[in-house]
């Protein structure tokens, strides 16, 4: 799809992914401005049907989420133009390692997958008999490297991380994938949602050399939320996350492994997605969004 994007005053376009833009200060002072946009992307394509309000609902919900974590993270300011308030952060800019820092507590999607095939889930061997939704015996860290818009994350394990990157900050990626999963868990958990599973982003602070957490966590986009009442495993779990668009292209009849482009979302499956964005974010933040 044709990316659009806000032109800011002071500020330089230096990059748009699925659903971020980065911008660059025109005085070039060390921070980045990032722009979370309506996009929606499913089985790594972007979608040409934005999501109203999207945007807003992973910025606020990713702040609220880093006041609840003590993992340092890369905001800065809130101090952002007009035209993106609500949907935007001035943040630190990390030497982003090139690794999605993957925790699964539930058996789902790609892990579940390959679970099927091989016993395992990213060389972390589980019990026999798991099904679609098993709780875990403990959680895991089964990273994934980056893929280009377009191309598909490829799930890897722990020795090639480590291979990538080295041995302590592999070790230091997983200990704080764990960390930050495992107190998320247990707040969304105390309100009635089950984090099944999330993909988080680190970078490397130039200046201090520190580990630091980026991008954006613990939202619908990078996370799987089911309702705790309704957990039964066997089978797919109603979601609060984007689930049910990746659910009406699968029923769509289009085939993602082809050559064609995602169809564009009905206008039904557009208010209904909007709406379990904003749900989730007042069943994890206790309060409903205020929109801008």
């Amino acid at each position: 799809m044709r990316v659009t994007r806000a032109s800011l005053p002071g500020w330089r376009h230096v990059y748009s992914g699925k659903v971020r833009d980065l911008y660059e200060p025109e005085d070039g002072d060390g921070v980045v401005l990032v722009v979370a946009s309506d996009r929606i992307s499913a089985f790594d394509f972007v979608l040409e049907t934005p999501i109203p309000d999207k945007g807003i609902v992973l910025t606020q919900l990713t702040l609220w989420w880093f006041e609840q974590l003590t993992v340092p993270n890369h905001v800065v300011s809130l101090d952002v133009p007009d035209a993106v308030r609500g949907r935007a952060m001035v943040c630190r800019r990390l030497e982003m390692f090139p690794v999605e820092c993957v925790a699964r507590g539930y058996l789902t999607g790609s892990g579940l997958a390959e679970y099927r095939e091989t016993g395992s889930v990213c060389g972390v061997p589980l019990p026999d008999g798991l099904v679609d939704g098993s709780r875990l015996p403990e959680p895991i860290f089964t990273p994934a490297t980056k893929a280009a818009v377009g191309e598909h994350d490829e799930n890897v394990d722990l020795d090639t991380v480590a291979r990538m990157i080295g041995a302590e900050d592999a070790a230091r990626l997983r200990d704080l994938t764990l960390e930050v999963y495992s107190r998320a868990e247990r707040l969304t958990r105390e309100r009635g949602v089950i984090l099944a599973d999330t993909k988080l982003e680190f970078g490397r602070d130039p200046d201090s050399g520190q580990i630091v957490l980026g991008d954006e966590v613990l939202t619908p986009d990078s996370s799987r939320f089911w309702p705790a009442d309704s957990w039964e495993p066997g089978g797919p779990q109603p979601s609060f996350d984007k689930q049910f668009v990746r659910d009406w292209l699968t029923s769509s009849g289009w085939d993602r492994h082809g050559d064609a482009p995602p169809p564009p979302l009905p206008d039904d499956v557009v208010e209904r997605t909007r709406a379990r964005y904003l749900e989730a974010y007042e069943r994890l933040t206790g309060a409903p969004l205020t929109l801008p």
